[in-house]
């Protein structure tokens, strides 16, 4: 059984941040990069399939730059078997709708029978990329599983709904599956297997090794960043004084101002 891992190299704020090319990008020295958290999930459940069928192959692939590095090689540390890492400089700023149809051209290059994402980014929170890759591979598709059982080229996927429901659905494989946190508890890499992760296959693969061009991928984006800004300060917070009853009342009476009006 073969599983491709769409994972993503997050950026976080460091304190200091500032906006450059125009309010529309952060300085790169403003930002620290991981390995998404819901990509971790997702990579688990991999894991663990392959682990319970005793064979097969977890693929781990990227869209980024040197940046996203380490966090693919953070994959192989955990236990996937190869890394595939996709860069051109057309793909700078790139969508989740473009980065979408750059994955799936390198998942059709494995032909796998089960492609699992992270349900979203900590970064972009689109959730936009893991079906959308779907959509370019005409694969069936399940959003925000948490939970998964696998036999006999069979798919039982439990499905957050709102208010605490569950649906179980059935899913023929191939399917794409985006994963939810919680589904599993993600392991942690030993010093050894961090050191052995380098040894491990990671192709570099870029547009024309996917039989892709810049036309072709600025065609499936949605959207572009107009501008970036710093959100506005507000007045400040206003302190309540008194007994617990009186800031009770108190707020009680904010409340009835701001919604009459």
């Amino acid at each position: 059984m073969k599983i491709v891992v769409a994972v993503k190299a997050v950026a976080a704020l460091d304190e200091e941040v500032e906006l450059v090319d125009g309010d529309t990008a952060v300085d790169p020295d403003g930002l620290e990069w991981d390995l998404n958290e819901w990509d971790t999930f997702s990579l688990e459940e991999a894991l663990n399939l392959r682990d319970a069928a005793g064979d097969g192959e977890v693929v781990a692939v990227t869209v980024g730059d040197e940046e996203a590095q380490d966090s693919l090689l953070a994959c192989l540390a955990k236990g996937a078997d190869r890394g595939v890492r996709v860069w051109d400089d057309a793909l700078a700023g790139a969508d989740p709708l473009a980065v979408a149809r750059v994955v799936a051209a390198a998942i059709e290059r494995e032909q796998p029978d089960l492609v699992l994402c992270g349900v979203q980014s900590s970064d972009a929170v689109n959730g936009a990329t893991g079906v959308a890759i779907a959509a370019h591979l005409g694969l069936p598709h399940v959003a925000v599983v948490k939970g998964l059982q696998h036999d006999a080229g069979v798919a039982t996927v439990e499905r957050e709904l709102e208010g605490g429901l569950v649906e179980v659905l059935r899913v023929r494989l191939p399917a794409l599956l985006t994963i939810q946190t919680g589904i599993n508890e993600p392991r942690y890499a030993t010093l050894r297997a961090i050191k052995q992760a380098r040894d491990k296959p990671l192709d570099e693969l870029d547009l024309g090794d996917l039989d892709l061009d810049e036309a072709t991928v600025s065609a499936a984006a949605g959207a572009r960043v107009r501008r970036l800004r710093h959100p506005e300060k507000g007045e400040g917070a206003q302190m309540l004084d008194g007994s617990p009853a009186e800031v009770a009342a108190r707020i009680a009476d904010i409340v009835k101002e701001r919604l009459s009006g």
